[in-house]
């Protein structure tokens, strides 16, 4: 299968069908057992560990359905944190970072602390420190799963909107029927196959 630069995939398929197994692959996050990931001309088999870190820190950008944020830090400071590991400076991390929360609409809830927050608020926060990178690839397992039909239905909006902004590839799994309608190509897996 191809994934074209810019474009919105959906996964789905019953549960066990090995979505989060091939996200995770996609992302780095699992090795491969069998076959090859080719991404901007790089076979992800024959990656050393120095290379797979860069595209997870600078090229891929990680939405999780339980947000994965930091406790203690503030919404800004959870945005802020992986531009500081990609070694943006510090002025230019302020802008991202602030255009970042005006996109989502988190401005006047900067200084919150996730669980001072909603779901909603929380997963804002997730994809804005996705896109801060400006990834080539987003990468969401069930992004929406955990909010509100009208909620997730707004961050997915989001998510389309800014990605066709920053021209990021979108890949994101969900059983949710809602969130196939925004998806450019919805990609059925059954059994650890695409069908």
């Amino acid at each position: 299968m191809d994934f074209q630069k810019g474009k919105f995939y959906c996964l789905s398929g019953p549960s066990g069908s090995g979505k989060t197994t091939f996200l995770n692959v996609l992302g780095l996050i699992e090795d491969i057992q069998g076959g090859d990931i080719d991404f901007e001309g790089k076979k992800f088999k024959n990656l050393k560990e120095e290379d797979k870190n860069y595209i997870r820190r600078n090229q891929v950008g990680f939405i999780f359905q339980h947000f994965n944020l930091f406790p203690v830090l503030s919404a800004e400071e959870n945005i802020e944190f992986f531009l500081v590991r990609q070694g943006v400076p510090k002025k230019e991390r302020t802008e991202l970072v602030h255009k970042a929360l005006k996109d989502v609409g988190l401005w006047d809830h900067r200084d919150k602390r996730p669980l001072e927050m909603s779901g909603g608020q929380r997963q804002r926060v997730a994809v804005a420190r996705a896109l801060t990178k400006r990834p080539l690839v987003i990468i969401g397992d069930e992004p929406t799963a955990s909010l509100d039909q009208k909620t997730g239905k707004e961050i997915v909006n989001l998510l389309k909107n800014l990605s066709d902004e920053y021209g990021s590839s979108i890949i994101l799994s969900s059983h949710d029927t809602m969130v196939h309608e925004f998806a450019e190509e919805l990609v059925i897996l059954k059994d650890g196959r695409l069908t």
